[in-house]
Order: structure tokens, then sequence, then C-alpha cells
């Protein structure tokens, strides 16, 4: 197809290569959940760096990790897309990157008490890693079926995700005792990296065995070399980048929505841990229940999504972020209120629980919206490279996000830190007023075949 025919409609793929798809989501949150989000983020700064009780130098050694291992993934990931695009090598590029994430993962069992650096290189390395895979991954998105199918696509896959992170988590947490964070468990703690690479390397084997490749490979160009290439079609991207004025907008508007989620991510389960002071129960039961909400809202706000607007359903899951951080900021102060109202007993854990969940809504769900979002702005033969470049947007942005929380909590502590998440959404809902969605499919269609 050219510019200015017509696209033939696309067909909605088979339900086992949709499954296939979807499996890489349900793989891939083994590795965001166990290691990020739940259990190494605490093992990292209570028992790799332990500068407790505080561990204002192991939050800041976290966030550098991270911010690392994106800072590198945002210098390469649109130039990657743009090779594979046009190489028609997006399976390949995909088991790389799964590859290098389960390998550097597994590798954690490596890391002992005090081993500090080699803990930030695996962190950076597998991180990196699974960056790339997020981004491949969701490249395959705008050819699995028409655009008014992509919400509840992406919904359902992100959906799958969480309860592939419930399950690798219960694994590792009952099974390993891995919740139990001291170094007298030590020896159960140091099997949580590789009981994870094991689980995301046997869930991630139905993408690649159902899902196809359907970008057609193209020779390399005389006196060309894949990365001058990939260079060369990044620079094209950016010479007609006023035909994708919405892509760039709602790419702006995903910047600052993803500090604030990067920061959620990384630091919730920390923030209970060292400013709620929770109880194992009350963690056990914030993971569980909101890998539930966050399943189920993925999947609603994906239904949505296609009923109602993209723009719509982004704008509102980024409101209920708002009012979420807000409450967690404000925790002690709220439930003192609705204990005085009600005559009961709270604690501050149990109301941060109640909020968590609710906030978990959103969880997976201003992602998907997004990520659909960018298949529906995407043409057809530059879906890598705008996946790229909604990658590299990600990674900027978490950069920013992680290194500002983590400079914020040395100075201010790690409650009063937290509020920025709040500024990060209210700006995020404000640009993203400015994109024009049909302006975007339109867009797409007009340079789809280029």
């Amino acid at each position: 197809m050219f510019r200015g025919i017509s696209v033939e409609k696309i067909q909605r793929a088979s339900r086992r290569e949709l499954l296939g798809w979807a499996m890489f989501d349900f793989a891939n949150s083994s590795y965001t959940t166990v290691i990020i989000t739940v259990v190494f983020c605490i093992i990292f700064p209570r028992i790799v760096v332990g500068d407790g009780p505080e561990y204002r130098l192991g939050n800041l050694l976290w966030s550098t990790s991270l911010s690392i291992s994106y800072l590198v993934v945002l210098l390469s990931a649109p130039i990657l897309g743009a090779i594979m695009d046009y190489t028609g090598s997006k399976k390949k590029f995909l088991f790389g990157s799964y590859l290098l994430t389960v390998i550097a993962t597994a590798a954690l069992f490596f890391v002992a008490p005090g081993s500090i650096v080699l803990g930030m290189f695996l962190i950076i390395l597998s991180n990196i890693g699974f960056s790339y895979s997020e981004s491949f991954v969701s490249s395959f998105l705008p050819d699995l079926g028409p655009p008014e199918d992509l919400g509840k696509i992406s919904g359902y896959a992100w959906s799958l995700g969480y309860f592939g992170g419930l399950i690798s988590t219960a694994i590792v947490i009952f099974g390993l005792n891995a919740g139990v964070y001291t170094v007298e468990n030590f020896s159960n703690l140091r099997l949580v990296g590789p009981v994870t690479g094991l689980f995301f390397l046997l869930a991630a084997i139905p993408t690649f065995l159902w899902v196809n490749e359907r970008t057609i490979h193209r020779p390399l160009p005389e006196n060309e070399s894949y990365f001058t290439l990939g260079f060369k079609r990044l620079k094209k991207t950016f010479m007609d980048i006023r035909d994708y004025e919405d892509l760039i907008i709602l790419l702006a508007s995903f910047f600052f929505a993803y500090a604030g989620l990067s920061i959620v991510i990384a630091f919730t389960f920390i923030y209970g841990d060292q400013v709620i002071k929770w109880s194992r129960l009350t963690q056990m039961l914030m993971f569980i229940l909101t890998q539930f909400t966050a399943a189920g809202g993925a999947l609603l706000f994906g239904i949505i999504q296609d009923k109602w607007r993209a723009k719509q359903t982004f704008i509102l899951t980024l409101l209920l972020w708002i009012i979420s951080v807000s409450l967690i900021y404000g925790v002690v102060d709220v439930t003192a209120f609705l204990n005085n109202l009600t005559g009961t007993s709270l604690k501050a854990e149990h109301v941060f629980l109640a909020v968590g969940c609710i906030a978990g809504l959103g969880l997976g769900s201003t992602q998907s919206a997004c990520r659909a979002m960018v298949g529906l702005f995407s043409p057809n033969t530059k879906s890598g490279e705008f996946f790229g470049l909604w990658s590299f947007t990600g990674r900027l942005s978490s950069i920013v996000g992680l290194m500002g929380l983590g400079l914020l909590q040395v100075i201010f502590g790690l409650q009063k830190a937290i509020l920025v998440c709040s500024v990060f959404f209210f700006i995020a809902v404000v640009i993203v007023l400015f994109v024009d969605e049909e302006r975007g499919r339109a867009g797409a269609r007009e340079h789809a075949g280029e």
C-alpha cells in the first residue's frame, strides 16, 4: 500500500496468535513484579546495601541503577526499531532481548550482602533486556487486529500479565520464603533471581511458537550498515514529524505519565516498608489484591477505550492516579479522619492497602491505553520504529522520575518526595488534551506502506 491509496482493513489475528502475543506480557511481568516492584527492590537497599533505618543511599542507588539502564535503552531503542522494521526481524530482536533478561536475572544469584556494584550491574543489564523486549513485543500490536480492536487486545495482554506477576511472585514468596528480608534468610533470597529467570524463560515460549513475523525482510543496500540504515530511517521520521503531530503530543504526555508510573512501580513496596511500616500480611494482601485490580482495570479500560475514546480513557486513568497519590501521601491524616468519622480503629497500613487497590485499577490501564494509541497512530511499516520512540520516551521519563524522587527523598524523605508523582500526572493530563485522535489515525493511514 502506498500513500494516498486506501489501506485494506487489517483482519484480527487468530486466537492462538493473540494468546501467544499476550503470553509475553504474562512472562515478562515476572521480572517487573518480582525484581522491580515487590521483592528484589527491598532486598537491594535492605540486604545488599544495608544502610538502614531509612535506606536513603540504598534507595538512591536503586534509582540510579534503573536510570542507567533506561539511558542505554532510550539511546538505542528507536534505532533498533527502525532496523527491525526494515529487515523484518522483530522476532529475532525480541528473542535476543528475552535471553538477555533471563540470563542477567538468573545471575542475581551471585549478588551477596555488600556486592553493591555487581547488584547494580545485573539490575542494569536485566532491565535493559526487559525494556527492549517490552518495546519489541509491542511493535507486533498494529498487525494483530483492526484499529477498533487494539484497545481490547492490548488490555487483554496487559491483564494476563498481572496473573503472570501474581503466580511468579507467589512462587518466590511462598516457595522460597522470600518475604523475610533478613541476612539469616539470604540463602533463600538469593534464589529469587534464578527462579524468576526460569519462569520468564518457560512462560514466553508460546510467543515464539505462535506469533507470526509479518514484516518483510529487505536486503541491506550497498555500502550501508544496519546502524546507518537505522539512523537514516529515524532521520526521515523526524523530518516528517509534522505528519505525526498527535503521536508527538501523545508521547509528550506519556513522558510525564510514565515518570509518575515509574516511581509507583519501583517504590510502592519500598514506601510501604519504610514509611507505612506495614506488616508482612498487609504486604502480601497489597500484592495479591493489586494484581487482581490491575488485571481487571487493564481489561475493563481496554474495552472502554474501544467503545468510548482512547484519549478520554487515558485521561480517566491519569485522574485516578492524581487522587490515589494524594491519598497515599496523606494516608496518616486520612486514617485519623476515617477513625473519627466512623468510630473505628483502622491503621494507616489498612487505608494504604485500600488506596493501593484503587490505584491498581490504573496501573496497567494507563500503559495499555497509551500503547494502543501508539498502535493507532503508527503506519504499518513503522510500528517497530514508533514503538522504539515510545520506549525512548518511557525510559527517558523513568530517568527523570526515578532520579528526581531519589534526590528528593534524600533531602525531604520518601513521604514528601512521593508527591512529585501527582505533579507529573497532572502535567500529562494537560498535554494530552491537545491530541486529536482522528487526525492521528488519518496520519497513520496516509503513510501506510512507506
